[in-house]
């Protein structure tokens, strides 16, 4: 189990890194990393390369609200089916990346496989169901191959939501992904039965 430990600050330098250099950590390195930059959210992706995004503009501040609560009334009625993540939380993928979805769920059965040690700070499981939100700096293509990740390491629905264009892209294992225009709202399916996102409130 990956443990985080305490930072003194007189023990943390900033360090500007150029896009143009890759830097590679380890998963006990990237926990490190985690404790000394809680403003910004890291990713570290198969190779074991950070991924560092900066806090969101107000905009996407906002229409994370809005998923992550939607998402939230219905664990709220629903909390024996499974677990419901914000955007904050990171989890150890099979493939060995270590990624925080903008929201996420995890089927009861799944978390209540995993022991105390894959549990720890970043639980190693890829959620069930996933959502990727994308803001003005995202590049599309690197948010459709994370959300290929995610199903291909276990989740069962993936949603990519682009407000720049007002379409959605619906990812699911063994199948191709269905592309929608504007639509006015989205249903979780047999995955989290009952569950509608209205995106009206998603879009502003």
């Amino acid at each position: 189990m990956v443990q985080i430990p305490t930072i003194p600050e007189n023990q943390i330098l900033p360090l500007n890194l150029p896009l143009s250099i890759g830097l590679y950590v380890t998963q006990e390195q990237f926990a490190i990393l985690a404790v000394a930059n809680r403003d910004l959210k890291l990713e570290r992706n198969a190779r074991g390369e950070l991924i560092v995004n900066p806090p969101t503009g107000w905009e996407t501040g906002q229409r994370n609200l809005s998923i992550s609560g939607q998402l939230y009334r219905w664990y709220e009625e629903n909390e024996n089916l499974g677990k419901a993540f914000d955007s904050s939380t990171g989890f150890i993928l099979p493939n060995g990346a270590t990624r925080s979805p903008d929201a996420c769920w995890v089927s009861q059965e799944r978390w209540d496989a995993l022991d105390a040690e894959q549990k720890g700070t970043f639980a190693n499981i890829c959620p069930d169901f996933v959502v990727e939100l994308r803001s003005s700096s995202d590049k599309l293509e690197s948010l459709q191959a994370k959300m290929k990740e995610y199903i291909d390491n276990g989740a069962k629905l993936g949603w990519l939501l682009d407000p720049l264009l007002q379409r959605v892209e619906i990812y699911r294992p063994d199948s191709a992904v269905e592309v929608l225009e504007n639509p006015d709202s989205l249903s979780g399916g047999k995955v989290l039965p009952a569950f509608v996102l209205n995106l009206r409130r998603v879009w502003g």
